[in-house]
């Protein structure tokens, strides 16, 4: 039987290997995009553009600039907030509230795996 207790669940998640943690690191795709690539959901990667869904940066629109795959985090250009002594450093987000809006397809694997997963409709 599965457990479905939330301290079994966030256990799981903070003890999952490097190579799993990344692709538990997925946001939901804009609409255009899943009628696109009949999928709903895909793991976050540095320069893909994304749009912030929850928060006070709630609207903000933006390429991811670092992915931080230990932390569980994705930092957006221009996403800061100003430290104590007028320093701008980024603002960690969590990849659960954004959606990608534009994909980076530079990667041949990634797009075929995006194809390969929701059929890839042209």
């Amino acid at each position: 039987m599965v457990s479905r207790q939330p301290r079994k669940q966030r256990k799981k998640m903070a003890n999952l290997p490097l190579h799993r943690r990344r692709k538990a690191m997925a946001a939901h795709l804009e609409g255009s995009l899943i009628k696109k690539y009949n999928v709903r959901s895909f793991p976050v990667r540095k320069g893909d553009t994304v749009v912030v869904m929850r928060g006070s940066f709630k609207g903000f629109s933006g390429k991811v600039a670092e992915v931080r795959t230990k932390a569980r985090k994705i930092v957006v250009e221009g996403v800061t907030h100003t430290k104590a002594d007028g320093t701008e450093v980024p603002y960690p987000l969590d990849p659960s509230n954004v959606m990608i809006t534009k994909l980076d397809l530079t990667d041949p694997r990634r797009k075929a795996k995006l194809e390969s997963l929701g059929g890839g409709r042209k």
